[in-house]
């Protein structure tokens, strides 16, 4: 599991990512609210830790924007910030739960083993950028309207949705669409067809699916600006 720490304190932020870590979570810390915003809108994660008191862009606002942009990521604040009214604002603007500072680890633990359990009961939804894409029914759709897709684009886009940010190899995408017996070789200028179509297709949500020479290519979001903010 994939998971975003925002945290301006270091002493706690290299403490928290190395107890998650011990317990088998992938940890990309951000100190401050503009770089969770672009870390959050170019790379795809399981489950993002938020402080409310984040430099740059506050841990609210921050929270709005992601909230608004991928409904499905479950958010957790972590915070001092701990009165009835501090509380009531985080949950409405969109957190699944809050953990006030002092905290105890296997608590906050615990609670997000609970919130990723119930992110995967509520279905197979995968959020990248402003596209969802529903596995269920292989349908993708931006703002509720619907990407059409050939079967060849939607295995190809699955796949890349995957592993957003990072490099998908030729061979990955023939085998997604011809199982183990798939020759990259045979099929090599279809790959680079698809590419092409799926491309157009994605200007839309504003993702771009990248070339990277030797290599294959990989689906990113291009990363807003810095934004400045007050410090909360």
């Amino acid at each position: 599991m994939h998971i975003l720490l925002a945290e301006d304190d270091a002493l706690l932020a290299d403490g928290l990512a190395a107890q998650l870590k011990g317990a088998g979570f992938a940890v990309e810390h951000a100190p401050n609210g503009a770089v969770a915003e672009y870390l959050l809108g170019r790379h795809a994660f399981d489950l993002a830790i938020l402080d409310l008191g984040l430099p740059l862009l506050d841990g609210l606002s921050l929270l709005r924007k992601v909230r608004a942009e991928q409904p499905l990521l479950p958010i957790v604040v972590l915070t001092a910030r701990d009165s009835l009214e501090d509380r009531v604002s985080g949950l409405q603007a969109g957190a699944d739960d809050y953990v006030t500072k002092p905290f105890d680890f296997p608590e906050l633990e615990a609670r997000l083993h609970a919130l990723l359990r119930r992110t995967r009961a509520r279905g197979s939804g995968l959020q990248v950028g402003g596209m969802l894409l529903d596995r269920d029914n292989r349908r993708a759709t931006v703002g509720g309207e619907a990407i059409e897709l050939s079967g060849r684009e939607w295995a190809m886009l699955e796949l890349l949705a995957e592993r957003a940010g990072e490099v998908v190899t030729k061979d990955e995408i023939v085998r997604a669409w011809m199982g183990d017996e798939g020759d990259s070789t045979a099929v090599g200028n279809a790959v680079e067809v698809y590419v092409h179509k799926l491309r157009r297709k994605l200007e839309k949500p504003g993702l771009v699916i990248r070339t990277v020479r030797g290599l294959g290519y990989l689906l990113e979001s291009p990363a807003p600006g810095p934004t400045a903010g007050a410090r909360g």
